[in-house]
């Protein structure tokens, strides 16, 4: 993530990335070559500490993501920090206060609600084109740990909290859904499950690919015992009675990074696949449906500045962060304005909803979902 980070930012007008920090020094500057980065940190607060640095980024393991933003708003900066914001609501609850307390500027990552034609789902809904809300479904399936030796931190419980596949993906769906339609989850009934309650932990870390796995065999490693769940169903109650369901997996073959939307409303439906991004499904009961392809000329008014490139040109999963990082640093420079983008209480909302799933999957019942 940091990589993405970096890269996205430099397509951001007026910011300067001017230092990072890594656990290890050389892997730091193995990341910023190329790029005219001039200072690099194995101990991130000497970065904290230096008063030309407006904001910073918190790109590490779940577990680290408190400490290090606690460390930045103490500092005074400006933070941006992926998701999900903490492993556990009380020190989120602590981060929230902290950053309104001290009137900084801040951002968790939900970066999937970006891509335009999310966004103009979004504003076809604002306008009344989908009429009222009724359900809401779909899923967000990835085949990347279908081997058992596959191996990354989040499936580690002591670095990536207590749920990996709900925390993970799951929070990117849950996020949209509630984006989109302006209704929050109320109650919920979660099913969880590990298929793998021991994975094979290559003697050193890799991401979970067919060819980094091909480089480095799990017998190297060791079997360890997974806390963690491969796969999360989840059947939820919204605002104005709307009902939904979704599953998450993290296990299902050939199913490379599939975020699928559907919502139902009393006009029209609408239906979104992030494998094709630039395509939207629109169903109709009496007339013909369609599939409408990205054209910011024909998108909503509201809808148009998520879109860069014009009809015919792909923008994906790279532009989308550059739509949050855009719109975060202009608000740095703009104190009052609103916050076009998810701010920290949005962390703490899906933290959350996370408690909720896993008390709902230990006790085997509907949880509500706790009120900000």
């Amino acid at each position: 993530m940091g990589r993405v980070h970096l890269e996205a930012l430099r397509r951001v007008e007026g910011v300067d990335v001017v230092a990072i920090a890594g656990r290890e020094l050389a892997s730091a500057q193995r990341l910023g070559a190329g790029y005219g980065i001039e200072k690099f940190e194995s101990d991130y607060r000497k970065i904290l500490s230096d008063p030309s640095i407006d904001a910073v980024h918190i790109c590490t393991p779940n577990a680290l993501h408190f400490s290090m933003t606690k460390d930045a708003l103490l500092a005074g900066k400006h933070i941006l920090c992926e998701k999900p914001l903490s492993t556990s609501i009380e020190t989120a609850e602590e981060l929230v206060n902290l950053a309104n307390n001290r009137h900084l500027r801040n951002c968790v990552c939900h970066n999937l609600r970006y891509y335009p034609m999310v966004q103009q789902m979004r504003r076809m809904r604002e306008d009344g084109d989908l009429g009222r809300i009724l359900m809401v479904q779909g899923n967000y399936l990835q085949d990347w740990l279908l081997d058992e030796a596959a191996w990354n931190w989040r499936i580690d419980s002591d670095a990536g909290g207590q749920l990996r596949t709900m925390g993970d993906i799951g929070t990117h769906w849950f996020d949209m859904a509630e984006h989109v339609t302006g209704l929050r989850v109320r109650s919920l009934c979660a099913d969880l499950e590990t298929f793998y309650p021991t994975r094979q932990r290559p003697a050193k870390n890799v991401q979970a690919s067919i060819a980094q796995l091909a480089a480095a065999p799990a017998a190297a490693g060791e079997h360890v015992t997974v806390a963690t769940e491969d796969f999360g169903a989840v059947v939820f109650q919204m605002d104005a009675g709307a009902r939904g369901t979704m599953t998450a997996c993290q296990m299902a073959a050939g199913r490379k990074n599939q975020l699928r939307m559907e919502i139902f409303g009393t006009k029209a439906s609408v239906g979104w696949n992030q494998e094709r991004p630039d395509e939207l499904w629109v169903g109709h009961r009496d007339s013909a449906n369609n599939i409408y392809i990205k054209d910011p000329g024909l998108m909503k008014e509201k809808a148009r500045s998520y879109a860069d490139l014009p009809c015919g040109h792909s923008e994906g999963y790279d532009d989308t962060f550059k739509q949050v990082f855009r719109r975060f640093y202009a608000s740095i420079g703009q104190p009052g304005s609103p916050a076009e983008y998810p701010q920290l209480v949005d962390g703490l909302r899906h933290m959350l909803l996370m408690d909720a799933q896993l008390k709902s999957h230990r006790t085997r019942q509907w949880v509500d979902v706790k009120a900000l």
